[in-house]
C-alpha cells in the first residue's frame, strides 16, 4: 500500500470513528424498581420491625415480597408502602401468599391517588384457618354444587342439607355451600346460588383479574363462608379479621386500611354528584 493510500485509509477510519454513534446500554427498569423496594426496606427496617408480629422479620417480609414479584412482576408498578402493607396484613392474620392459597396480593389502580397499589385478598383456605383458630369451631368447610349432583337443603326449625356429588361429568356450578361444626355439638350451614355469588363478585374491584379469574371455585367457597361468618359464635377480633377483604393498606399507617368496597361507594357517589352538577 502506497503512502497516499495509507493516508486516505487513515482519514476514512477517523471519519467513521467521528460519526459513530455511542452505544448506550439499555436500562432495566425492573432492576431499578427492585432496588427501590430494597432501599425502602433498608431505610425503614426499624419501623417495619416494630409493627411486625413476633414470628415475622423484615428479612422474611422482604423474601415474601420478592417471591411474589417473581410470580407477578406487575407488583413492581405498585407503591412499596402498599406492597409491604399487604404483607403486614397477611402477617398479622398469620397467613401467607403462595401456593397454599391462604391470601392473594393483587395490583389495583387506586383512582384516589392515580397510582397502582397492592390490595390484600384473604383466600378461602385463609378463612378456614382463621375459623379453626377461633377455638369454638371443630370443623368448617365449603363445597361447590354442580348440575348432576344430588343436592337438597331446607331452612326453618329443622335445617337439613344433603349433597352427593356425581362421580363424573358433574356439569356446571349451580352454587356453593358452607358448613361449620361447633364445639358444643351444633352446626350451621349456608347456601348461595351462582347468581348470588356473581352479585358479590360484581362489587369487587378485582372481578376481572386475580383469584376471581384464576381460582373461581375457591372464591365462591370463600364468599359463602364469609356470608355464614356473621352467624358463627366467634370473637369480635376473629370476626374482624375474617371479613378483612380486598383492602389497601399503607405500612406506615396500618390503622388506616381502606376497603375497596368503600372506594367503590365513594367513586359512585362522586360520579352521581358530577352528573347532577352537569344537569
Amino acid at each position: 500500500m502506497t503512502r497516499e493510500q495509507k493516508t486516505a485509509d487513515l482519514k476514512e477510519r477517523l471519519a467513521k470513528k467521528g460519526t459513530a454513534e455511542v452505544q448506550v446500554p439499555a436500562v432495566d427498569n425492573s432492576k431499578l424498581q427492585k432496588a427501590g423496594i430494597w432501599k425502602y426496606i433498608i431505610t425503614r427496617k426499624e419501623t417495619i420491625a416494630n409493627i411486625l408480629p413476633k414470628h415475622m422479620t423484615p428479612e422474611r417480609m422482604s423474601m415474601i415480597a420478592f417471591n411474589e414479584i417473581k410470580k407477578n412482576p406487575s407488583l413492581l408498578e405498585c407503591s412499596p408502602q402498599s406492597l409491604f402493607g399487604a404483607i403486614l396484613t397477611a402477617a398479622q392474620l398469620g397467613v401467607e401468599p403462595g401456593p397454599m392459597g391462604q391470601c392473594f396480593l393483587i395490583p389495583f389502580f387506586n383512582s384516589r391517588t392515580k397510582s397502582y397499589d397492592v390490595q390484600f385478598i384473604l383466600g378461602y383456605k385463609g378463612m378456614i384457618d382463621l375459623a379453626r383458630r377461633s377455638g369454638v369451631i371443630t370443623n368448617i368447610y365449603a363445597h361447590e354444587v354442580r348440575e348432576k349432583d344430588e343436592f337438597s337443603y331446607c331452612y326453618g326449625l329443622n335445617p337439613q342439607l344433603n349433597h352427593i356429588p356425581a362421580l363424573k361429568d358433574r356439569g356446571d356450578i349451580l352454587g356453593f355451600y358452607a358448613v361449620a361444626h361447633l364445639k358444643d355439638g351444633g352446626h350451621l350451614f349456608q347456601y348461595l346460588s351462582v347468581e348470588d355469588v356473581e352479585k358479590r363478585k360484581d362489587r369487587s374491584k378485582a372481578k376481572e383479574y386475580g383469584p376471581w379469574q384464576s381460582d373461581y371455585e375457591e372464591m365462591g367457597k370463600k364468599t359463602v363462608l364469609r356470608h355464614m361468618w356473621k352467624y358463627l359464635p366467634v370473637s369480635v377480633e376473629i370476626m374482624k379479621k375474617a371479613v378483612l377483604d380486598e383492602t389497601i393498606t399503607d405500612i406506615e399507617k396500618p390503622e388506616e386500611s381502606t376497603s375497596v368496597y368503600e372506594l367503590d361507594a365513594e367513586l359512585s357517589q362522586e360520579t352521581s354528584t358530577s352528573d347532577e352538577d352537569a344537569a
